[in-house]
């Protein structure tokens, strides 16, 4: 028994479905950039400025508590040796940014002596890191 040839349909694409896929994996990289950014310096209450704003990502970080003690990049160090350590990390650069990460509850004293110390090495450029309110 023959069976009636059926007539030949032309190829189609079908869209919806494709739409439905692309959006998938566009939520999937935007949701995948969100979580991209890494926080370098150690967790600290940073004040609050309602002029803050947000800097790029700086190769020297600078944390101080709130008991004074210091660290760069998430290593700690004494005051005596920031100069050495910053030159160091600084390379061969010619200016290099530096970001201080004080505590709101850190001595504005030992803030102010960082800074200065840190304004002794050319090419060193200082900001203060806040938190929006």
């Amino acid at each position: 028994m023959r069976l009636p040839e059926e007539p030949d349909l032309p190829p189609q694409i079908y869209i919806v479905p494709m739409i439905d896929v692309i959006f998938a994996l566009l939520t999937f990289f935007i949701m995948s950039t969100l979580f991209l950014t890494r926080s370098q310096g150690l967790p600290v209450n940073l004040p609050s400025a309602a002029t803050g704003q947000t800097q790029q990502p700086a190769p020297i970080t600078l944390t101080i508590d709130p008991k004074g003690n210091l660290a760069i990049n998430r290593k700690k160090t004494q005051l005596k040796d920031l100069a050495t350590q910053v030159r160091a990390l600084k390379g061969k650069s010619r200016q290099v940014q530096v970001i201080v990460n004080a505590d709101e509850r850190a001595s504005h004293g030992q803030v102010i002596r960082v800074m200065d110390r840190l304004r002794t090495i050319p090419g060193v450029r200082l900001a203060i890191a806040t938190q929006q309110p």
